[in-house]
């Protein structure tokens, strides 16, 4: 890959770290009595994972937490130190690398106990598990009938020496949806099944089921630490909980290219694939060198937003693998010159949360899918910064 990091850059992907880390101090401060899980699955939402975890930990973060094994192995190989969950697993994982590796795993059900137990039995070390309960999202997890089976078991394991139970948890689906009445009931499971747990013997060091929604609004939610992942982005859980400065929260990343092309074009020109877009009369068009293949969404063709020399425009057709047209509407900024396609909306740019209106679909979604080709650019809230290419994590 391509690290000749002197080179014009075709777009780039600015990420602000120090917005990140005045992100997880303003969340912090909404859950002062919780241990603080900083959230870098996926890449860290497409923010990129190693650089993040390290200014998350810097800004006070007590743990970091991974959906795959993968993700957290990597982040060891970084070198970065302390508390490391990881949750999403399937038989055969590597559950010895992660014993060895000090991370925290988590369990939802009797083949992965006997799995991880199996592995620290071969290793002679004593693995770190967390076990998670299915309070009502309906999908990892362990369900309440079965749960007593899994704490006796995982007593058990724990009796001999092969696991140590640090922690007892689970996650919301609707937390995101003020007032939502599964919202009361998953609390109140949660506290039957860690209540359970405790009963029988099991002493976790954390129980949480906080998410970014939950550390945000529910104090109630925060037991013995949070957990959230895109309200660290910057970017509200969802729209019913207000923009992000609402929360004391900024977007860190904003995304730019250079314009590729800008040309005159007469009236009745059918733009890009399948001609769903016709110029209405003679006009300029600006080629910006971002497709699907970089993750811009192809939902958002005719509707995507972006702001070119101090004005909004819009995709003008669809959105191809690696480019998309812009209608200038007779302006002419030269090639070269910068598209902003979405970032914090300082300077009147789209945020992410207006693309993913324009997709119909998560802001979650439009940064975390921002592919690899995009180099991600580290900046310290002023604006300088450093290039780093690096493979997508999958």
């Amino acid at each position: 890959m391509n690290e000749n990091v002197t080179a014009p850059l075709r777009a780039r992907a600015e990420i602000d770290l120090g917005a990140l880390k005045a992100n997880v101090r303003s969340l912090r401060a909404h859950a002062p009595g919780a241990a603080f899980m900083a959230v870098v699955k996926a890449d860290a939402y497409g923010h990129g994972m190693i650089p993040v975890a390290r200014a998350a930990k810097e800004a006070g973060a007590d743990w970091i937490g991974t959906a795959t094994a993968e993700e957290a192995l990597e982040l060891r190989a970084a070198g970065l130190p302390g508390r490391i969950m990881c949750w999403l697993w399937v038989p055969g994982g590597p559950w010895r690398e992660g014993i060895e590796a000090d991370l925290d795993m988590s369990v939802s059900g009797m083949w992965a106990l006997r799995e991880v137990t199996a592995a620290a039995r071969e290793l002679g070390r004593t693995a770190r598990i967390q076990l998670k309960a299915d309070t009502g999202l309906g999908r990892n997890g362990c369900l309440p009938t079965d749960w007593p089976e899994l704490v006796r078991e995982a007593l058990a394991a724990q009796a001999a020496g092969h696991v140590t139970v640090t922690g007892l948890w689970s996650h919301f689906a609707c937390a995101d949806e003020p007032g939502h009445p599964s919202i009361a009931a998953q609390l109140t499971a949660f506290r039957e099944m860690t209540g359970y747990a405790e009963g029988e013997g099991v002493t976790p060091e954390v129980r949480h089921i906080a998410n970014s929604p939950g550390t945000l609004t529910l104090p109630e939610t925060h037991f013995d630490l949070v957990r959230p992942g895109i309200a660290m982005y910057g970017i509200s859980p969802s729209p019913e909980l207000g923009p992000p400065a609402d929360h004391g929260l900024r977007p860190v990343m904003t995304l730019k290219a250079n314009l590729a092309l800008v040309k005159h074009a007469p009236g009745g020109l059918g733009v890009s694939y399948g001609h769903h877009y016709v110029t209405p009369g003679a006009t300029t068009l600006g080629l910006v060198p971002l497709g699907y293949a970089d993750g811009i969404p192809r939902h958002a063709s005719g509707t995507g937003p972006l702001l070119i020399g101090g004005k909004r425009r819009t995709v003008a057709g669809r959105v191809a693998m690696d480019q998309f047209v812009v209608d200038l509407g007779g302006d002419e900024p030269a090639a070269g010159d910068e598209a902003v396609l979405f970032g914090p909306g300082d300077a009147g740019e789209p945020t992410a949360e207006d693309w993913a209106v324009a997709a119909g679909t998560i802001a979650y979604e439009i940064v975390t899918r921002i592919g690899s080709r995009v180099p991600r650019v580290y900046v310290d809230g002023e604006g300088t910064g450093r290039p780093e290419m690096r493979p997508r994590i999958p």
